[in-house]
């Protein structure tokens, strides 16, 4: 009998694949690594730089920087309690008013308009995002703040026992001699402030309906959906993170805009939540407002508010990614 040879095979491993880069792959790679690690770095270096030139103010103020409503350096009693509010008032006015504006001309432009009005509409939207903020501002002061200021003596008088919209010695049966008291106000700001956020909301959120998948609207018009079902049922839901990431980038443009809202509001140190009453502040307006006539101490103040609505703008911004990620539309980014 012959002894028979046991032959041992090898297991199975995983091929090992080799990715061969040519010239311009590797030249592509660095521009696009180097250009992500330089935003990074700027990010960093401009919170690195605020942090420094804030350093003397912070430690001199302390946690009063907090707390305090005033803002005169020369005495050393300033803080940003009446400032940050007036910022996110602003903010919160402006987003409230672009937002559902956005969604509605988004979606008429990718769901209603005829095809030869669409590329009018999206021309005309991107104009508006290129016209200077001082335009702007320019004409929110000289006409827009005239014709809203009888619109919030009505609603102070009939919805004055709403908080927001209380006007202090206002009431329904106050006669109003003058509208004075209703201009410059965090409403017409917000109102200024909105119309040059609505196009880059715009923008973002008919990208993201226009890129909802065909397959979807069709089964949904073939179960016998109306046009607005579509919408309701598969356009908003798939687009849901694009709203959210353009609500917030118009967030960040609001939180930081500085010379529109600084040619209307009357500046006031103090936290100021009736929006139809005049007098309202923020950062950007205050920095805008004492740079010019601010000494070194008073600069480092400035530098302080400054990092605060540095960070306050990098967590909203943090807090939106976690929301965008969550979504269709956001899941692959």
């Amino acid at each position: 009998m012959t002894e028979t040879e046991v032959i041992e095979i090898p297991a199975d491993q995983p091929r090992k694949i080799k990715v061969v880069r040519d010239l311009p792959d590797k030249l592509f790679r660095g521009v696009a690594t180097s250009g992500g690690v330089t935003v990074l770095a700027v990010m960093l270096l401009i919170g690195a730089f605020l942090a420094i030139k804030a350093t003397p103010a912070l430690d001199e103020a302390g946690v009063s920087f907090l707390t305090t409503q005033a803002w005169n350096t020369d005495a050393h009693q300033f803080g940003i309690a009446a400032v940050i509010p007036g910022t996110i008032f602003i903010a919160a006015v402006a987003v409230c008013v672009a937002v559902p504006l956005s969604t509605a001309t988004a979606l008429y432009i990718t769901e209603y308009a005829p095809r030869r009005m669409k590329s009018i509409l999206v021309g005309v939207i991107d104009l508006m995002a290129a016209i200077p903020s001082v335009v702007f501002g320019l004409w929110g002061f000289f006409f827009f703040q005239a014709q809203v200021a009888p619109v919030s003596a009505w609603i102070a008088q009939n919805f004055g026992w709403i908080p927001i919209f209380h006007v202090k010695d206002v009431g329904p049966d106050t006669p109003i001699s003058t509208y004075t008291i209703f201009t410059s106000s965090t409403l017409i700001a917000g109102f200024v402030v909105a119309l040059m956020i609505t196009p880059v909301v715009t923008s973002i959120m008919r990208e993201v309906f226009s890129q909802v998948p065909i397959g979807e609207r069709e089964g949904a018009l073939g179960l016998g959906s109306t046009r607005w079902g579509v919408i309701r049922s598969v356009v908003l839901p798939f687009g849901r993170g694009g709203m959210i990431g353009g609500t917030m980038l118009g967030l960040g443009r609001a939180l930081g805009e500085t010379i529109a809202v600084y040619m209307i509001i009357s500046p006031v140190f103090t936290i100021q939540p009736h929006i139809l009453q005049s007098g309202a502040i923020s950062v950007s307006s205050l920095i805008a407002l004492s740079f010019a006539e601010a000494n070194s101490f008073g600069l480092s103040a400035l530098m302080a508010a400054g990092l605060a609505l540095f960070l306050m703008t990098l967590l909203i911004n943090y807090l939106a990614s976690l929301v965008v990620a969550r979504s269709r539309s956001g899941a692959s980014s």
